[in-house]
């Protein structure tokens, strides 16, 4: 019998295959018998000889279990030669024996977990590195990225950088396969060359400010860095500059760090216990809240913090966004959201055109919470009796304030929002209407970004940061 060629659309088709290999699956026809061949290549000529006897299957046998379908998306992926006739040779052994993927020696097994792990790390190596740089153009601006996959995932990858840049229009340049999206309609195209795109942009010397704001010299681990960041996509990244410099200057900034003095405590006039309690009434001005609430013994957090932080903006805002606590920074000065995790929610505010400068920000916890650690204070979450606490203080500034939402960023906000226990994912991304009360969006706490270890999942996160903050900016425009 001679041999079936099956050709397939491209090395990325796994429809194609999927639909082959059922054919030749109900036919009865041995993988001995079947050359897989792309592009009207030559077919597999370099595959590996196969490993285990696959049985002719009948036509009423053909059922293998979702774990393998799944499996077989992936790792048809990778760019193996050998990978089509493995995976049909899986799939007629898998018919015969449903429990196959669980014989974790068996070689086909063995090799096909292998291709799939390999095309998930290329995966996540292209969330990870991809960088657009802003093209002008006659009718407006494109965004172009240049990546050198090692695996044929283009097409598998791009709906993530669709979603995640719905708003803007660009492509995605590599050898075998290119990406475009014009802001409605997701295309592929051929290859391009390293010189299609751009070196540079306008917007990277904020980016490398930005980055170098948030390296943390005492948590530099360099191997980490390097497995996670190969020298081959060095050149694609606008940061990689800084990295050298910031490496060689992590041990001295740590020594300094650790060698600076603790803050001392903020020394002033304070009201006795009884006349801060939360619970006075309605006061007269934010001023005069502000001043109370600097005074408060309602819990101990006050006394080893260096002052109690209030909200900031303008008494007119239409909308509120309520943190957690002060952070060590908030602490020191007094202010809310100048930290780390306040410079990342004015990025992300500003991405979702939210105007800043109309926003009150508060926490819903006006003393900083910390552990210490010789001379660092480490942050520690909240408790229910911290919150329940301070909540009259919030909601007292809420009476002062009267704004029409309330942006409650991370569990801590959204159970002083609502008075009790709210689990963010649950209510996240969504505008809770309220009678007699401020509506409530809930999303999550912009430090929580900053703690992912994983890149691609923190850049995933921030946009979706970006998408909730957008709802705010919609709801402060149609109340305008």
């Amino acid at each position: 019998m001679s041999p079936r060629r099956i050709a397939l659309a491209g090395p990325s088709d796994v429809a194609g295959w999927r639909a082959a290999a059922r054919a030749l699956a109900s036919e009865g026809v041995h993988p001995h018998d079947v050359v897989w061949t792309v592009n009207g290549d030559g077919g597999d000529l370099f595959a590996a000889p196969v490993a285990t006897e696959a049985p002719p299957l009948a036509p009423s046998a053909l059922s293998v279990p979702r774990a393998f379908l799944d499996l077989a998306e992936v790792a048809l992926l990778h760019s193996d030669p050998g990978r089509f006739d493995l995976c049909y040779r899986l799939l007629l052994r898998l018919a015969a024996d449903r429990t196959l993927l669980g014989d974790a020696a068996d070689p086909d097994v063995v090799r096909a977990h292998g291709l799939a792990k390999a095309v998930r790390r290329d995966k996540h190596k292209m969330t990870a590195f991809v960088r657009f740089r802003e093209v002008a153009r006659d009718d407006g601006a494109w965004f172009v990225a240049w990546f050198e996959p090692e695996h044929h995932i283009v097409e598998a990858t791009a709906p993530f950088f669709m979603r995640r840049f719905a708003a803007m229009r660009w492509s995605i340049l590599t050898p075998e396969r290119s990406a475009h999206w014009d802001g409605a309609t997701l295309a592929f195209g051929e290859g391009g060359r390293r010189a299609d795109a751009p070196d540079s942009d306008v917007l990277e010397d904020a980016w490398r400010t930005y980055y170098a704001s948030i390296f943390n010299p005492t948590r530099l681990k360099v191997h980490a860095m390097r497995a996670e960041m190969p020298r081959k996509y060095w050149r694609n990244l606008p940061e990689a500059s800084l990295i050298r410099p910031l490496i060689a200057s992590a041990a001295k900034a740590t020594a300094d760090m650790v060698a600076a003095p603790a803050p001392e405590p903020k020394k002033g006039q304070r009201m006795t216990p009884i006349e801060a309690s939360p619970d006075r009434g309605e006061p007269s001005s934010l001023q005069a809240l502000h001043d109370e609430v600097d005074a408060c013994r309602a819990c101990p957090l006050w006394e080893p913090a260096t002052q109690a932080v209030f909200g900031e903006g303008p008494p007119t805002a239409t909308v509120v966004v309520v943190g957690e606590q002060p952070g060590d920074k908030e602490d020191i000065a007094g202010r809310p959201f100048v930290g780390p995790a306040g410079a990342l929610f004015d990025k992300a505010a500003r991405e979702a055109g939210l105007e800043r400068d109309k926003v009150y920000v508060t926490n819903a916890v006006k003393h900083f919470k910390f552990e210490p650690r010789g001379k660092f204070r480490l942050h520690k979450t909240p408790g229910p009796t911290e919150i329940n606490a301070c909540r009259p203080w919030l909601e007292r500034e809420l009476t002062l304030l009267k704004p029409q939402l309330v942006v409650a960023m991370g569990a801590t906000a959204a159970r002083a929002a609502f008075g009790k226990p709210v689990k963010v994912g649950e209510h996240r991304g969504r505008i809770a209407r309220r009678d007699g009360a401020p509506d409530v969006l809930v999303t999550v706490h912009p430090s929580y970004l900053l703690r992912l270890p994983d890149e691609a999942r923190r850049e995933e996160e921030y946009r979706r940061f970006v998408d909730d903050l957008a709802l705010a900016a919609n709801y402060l425009a149609e109340a305008a």
